[in-house]
């Protein structure tokens, strides 16, 4: 049987998402949205790092280049937010990159945009 990687903790980050979605509704930048999430997840003990730098490597050389991810939670899962109408797909690659860079397993890609739901996807390498 496939067991999910950092299921309750996925779990426990989605529910503090769709608590700040439901409250705020769509229509407000991303950085509310980041704001409002980073004190819904203090209110709920998840541990998390607000705009963690992410170093890059190529061939065993950092480079100066940095990615900045919007959260990562538990140290291991890799929280990217966004407040559009429609997700293009650049997103999707953008949160795949820094999995790829720092080698974490997990990420969740949440837009706060969508008109009807919390929109989200999990991602895993």
């Amino acid at each position: 049987m496939n067991e999910l990687i950092y299921r309750n903790e996925v779990y426990a980050i989605t529910g503090a998402a769709m608590e700040v979605y439901n409250t705020l509704k769509p229509g407000f930048q991303e950085a509310v949205y980041q704001e409002a999430l980073e004190i819904e997840l203090q209110l709920r003990q998840i541990p998390f790092e607000s705009q963690k730098r992410i170093r890059i490597r190529y061939k065993e050389q950092l480079l100066q280049k940095e990615y900045i991810a919007d959260l990562v939670c538990y140290n291991a899962i890799i929280v990217e937010l966004k407040a559009l109408q429609k997700l293009s797909g650049t997103e999707d690659a953008q949160l795949l990159n820094y999995l790829k860079a720092t080698q974490m397993r997990c990420g969740i890609l949440f837009n706060f945009g969508h008109s009807q739901e919390l929109e989200w996807k999990r991602f895993v390498l």
